[in-house]
């Protein structure tokens, strides 16, 4: 019985099949469906969790070597809601692209996880190092 970490079976089995430079999404709650693209739904209600929360647990078991957000998160954010986001990135390359492009490395991508957040443009897409 695992009893640190992630617990969610489904995300474990996504993340167990990420590769070298493969991309995970991480998602808002209003994120568009993707039917043929894994999903795993760890929304809960609103703002629980939040992409951040989903990021930081991640973080210990998947190297980042490069993220991608949508550009509007920048205007549509207050600054201390991109600072977070910054302070996540340090060291990792970090592309801002208008959300229409970001939409578009959605289907190479290996998973897409869903949480409750209701943050403007709140998602990411991580790339494994």
């Amino acid at each position: 019985m695992l009893k640190t970490g992630i617990l969610n079976p489904a995300l474990l089995g996504l993340l167990a099949r990420v590769r070298h430079t493969n991309t995970l999404v991480i998602a808002d709650r209003g994120f568009p469906f993707w039917p043929k693209l894994e999903t795993v739904d760890l929304s809960l209600v609103d703002g629980i969790p939040t992409v951040l929360q989903v990021l930081d647990a991640l973080r210990s078991n998947f190297g980042i070597g490069r993220a991608f957000a949508a550009e509007e998160f920048r205007q549509h954010n207050e600054a201390a809601a991109q600072a977070a986001l910054a302070a996540r990135f340090t060291g990792i390359p970090f592309v801002f692209e208008p959300h229409a492009a970001l939409k578009q490395r959605v289907p190479s991508a290996i998973g897409l996880i869903r949480t409750g957040d209701i943050q403007p443009y709140a998602n990411l897409i991580i790339e494994s190092a």
